[in-house]
């Protein structure tokens, strides 16, 4: 009858030594720098200063750390992508296919391909923006790009306290916890409504919804201008009108039929100015001759459009690079910054007489 031999327990003094593997945390803590710093300086990113990746490499070498091929592809997978997300309003639902949405989700695409990066490109509607959360938190991207602000700010301020790596192509707004990249609006709108006085408009319609940031910005410039000018701004003139084809049509259609005095007309975007001129067209009012017309964001149709379209230049490729900058700033640890870039005032046709 056979007998299973005892066991023998070891001794300390005899006990095989199994050291624990050094993890990248480890290199992080002695280095002074976070894990996020360590992963770039060993996957050799320029992102990261040569003092501080020689550094590093010399620390995960004297400890003989090796990276884990197979959870370095994981995480590269992972976390090598981008959320870009474009919240839209249930009411109006903004196209996607707007012109200048476009432009920038592909300045944007350009600036994280130079970098090594992907895109993942969705859309949230505005009152369920915890959607744009679960892509970092379910690990699929290292962080978000939001293309608007809409009236997110107290919900955006939230989701910087938790933490989350993101920035917003949107104006910088009071007690602002999170980073922003935006065009200077309020001088925008100075520079768009300061070139109508000059042409010798008097009585100057607005139209665009001011209870977003960046439109808000834009009025404000528009009003700043009639102070400079000492030219008192018509306020039955100003339509508070959302990115709506049929509320723009509807509010042009009101200042005509309703008797409203008005020689030029400043829109809050192109697509609402191309709108705009063909409405005071149909209902019989030249553009020029009659309405000076300004749009804002130069996009590429409005240079062809007849007539063609004076508009308030944002600087779109600079954007991309800035808001991919921003973010990466943040997941090196660095504190959400917000950015300011200029705009310039581009006159066509659109404004001449």
């Amino acid at each position: 009858m056979s007998r299973t031999p005892p066991r023998i327990k070891e001794s300390p003094d005899t006990a095989p030594a199994h050291p624990a593997r050094p993890q990248m945390s480890d290199i992080a803590r002695l280095a002074g720098v976070s894990v996020a710093t360590v992963s770039r300086a060993l996957n050799g990113s320029k992102l990261i200063n040569v003092d501080t990746r020689t550094r590093i490499e010399a620390l995960a070498r004297s400890m003989n750390y090796t990276i884990n091929v197979g959870a370095q592809n994981l995480r590269l997978r992972q976390n090598r992508a981008v959320a870009v997300i474009v919240p839209f309003d249930p009411d109006t639902h903004q196209s996607l296919s707007d012109p200048f949405f476009l432009s920038l989700i592909g300045s944007i695409a350009d600036a994280l391909t130079a970098r090594g990066l992907e895109m993942l490109l969705s859309r949230a509607p505005v009152d369920d923006l915890e959607q744009a959360t679960q892509c970092v938190d379910a690990g699929r991207a290292s962080g978000i790009i939001l293309i608007g602000q809409w009236h997110l700010h107290k919900h955006l301020n939230s989701m910087a306290k938790r933490r989350v790596p993101f920035v917003v192509w949107g104006a910088k707004m009071r007690r602002q916890d999170y980073a922003t990249v935006g065009g200077d609006n309020r001088r925008g709108g100075e520079l768009a409504t300061a070139h109508l006085l000059a042409s010798g408009a008097r009585r100057i319609a607005f139209l665009g919804d001011d209870g977003l940031p960046e439109i808000g910005e834009r009025l404000e410039g528009y009003l700043l201008a009639h102070e400079k000018a000492d030219v008192r701004p018509v306020v039955t003139l100003r339509r508070s009108t959302p990115f709506l084809q049929s509320r723009i049509v509807a509010d042009v259609e009101d200042l005509v039929s309703n008797g409203h005095r008005f020689d030029a007309l400043f829109a809050a975007s192109d697509l609402m100015a191309l709108t705009a001129i063909g409405t005071l067209q149909r209902l019989g009012r030249r553009v020029p001759d009659d309405v000076q017309v300004v749009g804002y964001d130069d996009i590429p149709l409005a240079a062809f459009f007849h007539p063609a379209l004076t508009t308030v230049r944002q600087p779109i490729a600079q954007a991309g690079e800035e808001l991919v900058d921003s973010l990466l700033s943040q997941l090196e640890g660095e504190a959400p910054a917000c950015r300011l870039l200029p705009t310039e005032l581009v006159a066509r046709e659109s404004s001449r007489r």
